[in-house]
């Protein structure tokens, strides 16, 4: 496939290093037109502009990356759909669920797929964990304990990221989502069930600390804790079964080693017998998250992690703002 990338930081930056082999990149876009010629020079990219329109209008791009600031994720996802592409969007997708549901619209009748960017369910640890809980040797699954954080920098409380009207919230939608997903793709549907939204130390106006409690039809209950005022980077999922425990920390890089570590409990209970996984080196996320999406455009099938599970997500994250701004 050919692709057009929208929003040349970070993430697209991540997104470019892995769109290799038969695929290419022929244009990029970004409000800031020096950061897509950065990226251009990097990856061999043939375009570059600062008007998203050619990206989506360009009929050589097959495919379109929208890794822009929430507020025209869905905008501009939506006009590449409207025009045929495939998309992958970064998460959370949107601002909020009711942004996704034009989105949601077109994509079924256009036809085309589209992934949101839940890379997270491709880290080795949480792929070895699925495998897991899928083979039914974890017995039934009864809570999960997810905490995420990292304690922002200089200047944190003046980025979009503290903009309410850009990002449509703080570390709920940033990180939280991630926990979201990630519960959801474990326990099936959740709720809210009480929590509570707190600003404790950024001068901002939007959350720097989520503790938010989501329960299933059968109870089973996921404790998640997104943070921006975790001074050591930290990632911590914890899935328990009836008969272990599964637990996944770190991300690599400043979030330490990848490992998982699996607890089984013995007939006799007491002390468990325990194995550790441990995934060092690069984050392969980004690559085996494409990969996914990739062989979903070939084959017609859902990607893992699509519309409906960021519009699920976005639900829980909407409902507890309304709360929080009630």
């Amino acid at each position: 496939m050919k692709f057009g990338i929208i929003g040349c930081g970070l993430i697209g930056r991540k997104r470019a290093s892995v769109i290799c082999g038969k695929n290419s990149v022929e244009v990029a876009a970004d409000i800031k037109i020096e950061r897509a010629k950065e990226l251009a020079a990097e990856f061999d990219i043939k375009e570059t502009t600062d008007d998203p329109d050619r990206v989506v209008s360009n009929p050589d791009v097959d495919a379109v990356i929208v890794a822009t600031t929430h507020d025209v994720l869905a905008k501009i996802a939506l006009k590449a759909i409207e025009a045929g592409k495939h998309v992958l969007i970064e998460k959370p997708g949107a601002r909020n669920a009711d942004e996704l549901i034009p989105v949601i619209e077109a994509a079924k009748k256009k036809n085309v797929t589209v992934k949101i960017g839940f890379n997270h369910r491709f880290h080795p640890g949480l792929q070895k964990a699925k495998s897991i809980v899928d083979s039914g040797d974890l017995g039934p699954l009864m809570f999960i304990r997810g905490r995420y954080g990292h304690g922002g920098r200089l200047g944190y409380e003046k980025e979009w990221r503290a903009q309410p009207e850009i990002s449509g919230g703080g570390e709920l939608l940033d990180q939280g989502v991630h926990l979201i997903d990630l519960s959801r793709w474990f326990l099936g549907e959740l709720s809210p069930a009480g929590g509570s939204l707190n600003t404790y130390f950024w001068d901002m106006q939007v959350d720097d600390n989520a503790f938010i409690l989501l329960k299933t039809a059968q109870d089973q209950v996921a404790w998640l804790h997104a943070t921006w005022t975790e001074w050591k980077n930290m990632f911590s999922f914890e899935i328990y079964g009836k008969k272990g425990k599964l637990h996944i920390e770190g991300l690599g890089g400043s979030y330490g080693t990848e490992r998982l570590t699996y607890y089984r409990m013995l007939p006799e209970m007491g002390p468990p017998e325990t194995e550790m996984y441990e995934f060092p080196g690069e984050d392969l996320s980004w690559k085996l998250e494409f990969d996914d999406f990739c062989e979903s455009v070939a084959s017609g099938s859902k990607p893992c992690g699509n519309l409906e599970d960021a519009a699920a997500s976005l639900s829980i994250v909407d409902a507890y703002y309304q709360r929080n701004n009630s």
